[in-house]
């Protein structure tokens, strides 16, 4: 990381940001495509199974990964403010907590994974699926989570190439071990679309490895002795890493959570639709890559100059990731319109499946503007450590505004499964508006406070 002067600079940073993070995130996701892809050409039931696994295990994956990653922008805060002493401590408490937190989830989610899938009703089949997945994937939450530690120090110093290549390197290992574990290759277990919860395990392991040789052993890490010392538990730094992460994991979960909660109302309308429901979301969530991989990167920057008191700095990134956010989106949008029925092929061979998905996707295609302005400016809020106001904005955006919406039209309309959809976009659309504002008060008010110019 360092200071810029210009703006051509500034986009110069942000763009050696955005690049390998979106890689990254792309890759991440990878893993998830494949999984359903790959489970679908095994078969639709199976498909549907990993579906519900997904929008069950999603949710609480990246709402308490996401908590963790308030490692990014207090990192970046004390590389703004030439504090370097501090990030191996902070790591290594964010380490402890990332394992705390694993255990906890597991156990809870022991005894509510059996009563969630039971009021689904479904086919038995779907739900031994669903069921066995989240098993294996429960056995790479802490590697998981660990890594998120990992990666958001490894992102902060402005490295984030590095991540990934960690990420890039584990992709195929991915495919491999879904190849082995669903389809029974090379004389390992058949074990249909519950296997691709086994692939993905491993692989969470595989690179939580790596991260920890690259931390240890890698500059500037190694001079900043991350993982080489074990420093005795301290309350008083995991309050600093939940005073921000839980804001920052909520709004997550509550965005997160929605689209799971969605998935489990389309249940009723049966395995075809639950299967193409998914799969166009999962096409959502891998456009949706570019927006968030601005934000992540917003994150860093905007709390690097924020560290620094450069706080017009940080206005100028606000406003070059919006921009570079709504361009990718009007981009994307008019490709999905051109090419959904062919994205609608890659995830089943089934025509019925094909067209629900091609007819979900020309409905994602109005997330693409929404998502363009909130998710940079979530990034650009957490860079100012301002989440609290924000995880309510959320809440309200999705939770009172998006799901009841989409259950009203559903009742009193002939729209089906699609009133669903319109409803999500809906809060969407909402929550960009109210934290665009957000963002707009805080900039303002830091403006105020430190006399600066526009």
């Amino acid at each position: 990381m360092r200071q810029t002067y210009t703006m051509k600079e500034k986009i110069r940073q942000l763009w050696q940001l955005f690049f390998p993070i979106l890689i990254t995130q792309l890759a991440m996701l990878l893993m998830t495509f494949f999984d359903t892809t790959m489970s679908g050409h095994y078969a639709k039931e199976d498909l549907a199974g990993v579906a519900i696994g997904s929008s069950l295990w999603f949710p609480v994956s990246t709402g308490l990964g996401t908590m963790l990653q308030a490692v990014t922008p207090i990192t970046a805060h004390l590389l703004g403010s030439k504090n370097e002493k501090e990030i191996s401590r902070t790591v290594m408490q964010a380490i402890y907590a990332a394992v705390a937190m694993a255990i906890f989830v597991v156990i809870a989610g022991s005894l509510a994974v059996n009563p969630v899938l039971g009021m689904m009703h479904l086919e038995t089949h779907v739900e031994k699926v669903a069921k066995h997945y989240l098993w294996a994937l429960a056995a790479g939450l802490m590697p998981f989570f660990c890594y998120q530690v990992c990666r958001s120090l490894i992102d902060a110093t402005g490295l984030a190439k590095i991540s990934m290549m960690i990420t890039l390197l584990s992709l195929p290992i991915n495919v491999l071990l879904n190849l082995l574990f669903i389809f029974g290759r090379a004389g390992f277990p058949e074990l249909g679309g519950a296997g691709s919860g086994v692939a993905t395990a491993i692989t969470y392991w595989i690179i939580f490895g790596i991260a920890v040789l690259v931390l240890r052993h890698v500059t500037p890490f190694s001079d900043m002795q991350v993982l080489r010392a074990f420093y005795p538990v301290s309350f008083h730094k995991w309050k600093e890493l939940f005073h921000l992460g839980i804001p920052m994991g909520l709004s997550t979960f509550f965005e997160a959570s929605i689209f799971s909660v969605v998935t489990l109302f389309m249940s009723e309308f049966g395995t075809d639709v639950i299967a193409a429901h998914q799969a166009a979301m999962n096409f959502e969530s891998l456009l949706y890559m570019l927006p968030l991989s601005i934000s992540l990167a917003m994150t860093i920057l905007v709390g690097y100059e924020a560290g620094a008191h450069r706080y017009q700095d940080a206005r100028s990134y606000s406003i070059i990731g919006i921009g570079a956010a709504i361009a990718f989106a009007s981009l994307t949008g008019f490709l999905l319109y051109l090419f959904h029925e062919q994205v609608a092929a890659i995830y089943s061979r089934d025509p019925n499946v094909i067209r629900w998905t091609g007819h979900f996707l020309l409905y994602a295609i109005f997330f693409q503007w929404s998502d363009a302005v909130q998710a940079p400016v979530q990034g650009a809020l957490r860079g100012y450590k301002d989440v609290h106001i924000t995880s309510i904005m959320t809440f309200v955006s999705y939770w009172v505004i998006g799901l009841p919406f989409g259950i009203f039209l559903e009742a009193v309309t002939a729209l089906g499964p699609y009133a669903y959809w319109i409803g999500l976009i809906s809060g969407l659309a909402v929550g960009a508006v109210t934290l665009f504002g957000r963002l707009f008060y805080i900039q303002k008010k830091w403006k105020h406070n430190t006399g600066e110019t526009a």
